[in-house]
């Protein structure tokens, strides 16, 4: 089953919850405060090993990420892993 990302609509906490595809709409209650969520874009980077043994994003739009500034994610340098 997939993990679909909320955001409450009055206390703007950020969620996850695990169902199936056919309920990735249903109501979604904010844990913290009881109101209605609704479903946002989930967004993540993906890394492979590369065929030296660094890491290297998946490749695809912004390197994987979809970071078109290379600010704030896997691709922007400067993190280890």
């Amino acid at each position: 089953m997939p993990v679909y990302e909320y955001v409450c609509a009055t206390c703007r906490n950020r969620f996850e919850k695990l169902r199936p595809m056919s309920g990735m709409d249903d109501d979604a209650p904010c844990p913290d405060c009881g109101t209605h969520s609704a479903r946002t874009l989930s967004v993540f980077s993906a890394f492979i090993k590369s065929p030296g043994g660094d890491l290297a994003p998946v490749g695809g739009v912004g390197g994987g990420c979809g970071c078109s500034d290379g600010g704030g994610c896997g691709c922007s340098g400067g993190m280890e892993f």
